[in-house]
């Protein structure tokens, strides 16, 4: 089910809802999601960035609190707004215990989590996925009919893996990860778009996205990472 609400579109079903956030910063453009379990209006944000003010509105119109932090990696673009979420509402913050042994962390009330843990918003399930690739401990989340997956893969394509800590090899193992235990029919929220709007279903990927075309790791990881890419960000 769809419904607007203050220009932005919510997901929902019986149990919690998705609400989609699009936050910029002169060229830096991502999406914050916020979820709410029904029953407890609990809230968890995923990877809160570069517009404060509109997240801490959403939070303040839908009346719900908000208790949890998702980040699915540390790049700046993707944690900048935590510290603030930090002080107005302390919510706890949880991290893959990878991506926090290699970068380092020190956000208040961190929490680190391991592949497959399950961490409980209300009555609503949100279980971690580990898919390095991006970075050394890139995650996604997952529900019931959805999937949040940061910059790992983007409906058009995946992220780079040329930064530091960054596998083109861990990043075909990830998208094959993804495949393999996540039902095609969720959707997919990332944390940019490239001109696909966040949520088509998983499918859609597996059909149309070049990267979950590419069986072979070794075509996979050459492609990836080719010479003379004239955009980083133009995934063919």
């Amino acid at each position: 089910m769809l419904q607007k609400m203050s220009n932005m579109i919510s997901y929902i079903n019986k149990q919690n809802s998705v609400y989609r956030l699009k936050v910029e910063f002169f060229n830096f453009v991502n999406y914050t999601y916020v979820i709410v379990d029904k029953n407890s209006r609990q809230a968890a944000i995923i990877d809160p960035a570069w517009d404060s003010n509109k997240i801490i509105s959403l939070v303040n119109e839908l009346d719900i609190k908000l208790t949890t932090i998702l980040i699915t990696h540390l790049h700046y673009d993707h944690v900048n707004m935590v510290n603030v979420l930090l002080d107005k509402f302390h919510p706890q913050v949880y991290v893959s215990a990878k991506e926090i042994d290699y970068y380092g962390c020190d956000f208040k009330n961190l929490n680190a989590f391991n592949d497959f843990e399950i961490i409980n918003l209300g009555n609503t399930q949100i279980t971690c996925l580990l898919t390095s690739g991006h970075t050394v401990g890139s995650a996604c989340f997952f529900m019931s009919d959805s999937i949040f997956t940061g910059d790992t893969v983007f409906i058009e394509g995946c992220g780079i893996c040329a930064t530091v800590g960054g596998s083109a090899e861990e990043m075909f193992e990830s998208i094959q990860k993804i495949k393999k235990y996540i039902n095609p029919d969720l959707r997919v929220f990332p944390g940019h778009s490239y001109g696909k709007i966040p949520g088509y279903p998983l499918r859609y990927l597996i059909e149309n996205n070049i990267y979950f075309l590419i069986d072979k790791k070794e075509y996979f990881i050459n492609f990836r990472m080719r010479e003379n890419q004239k955009n980083i960000y133009k995934f063919v």
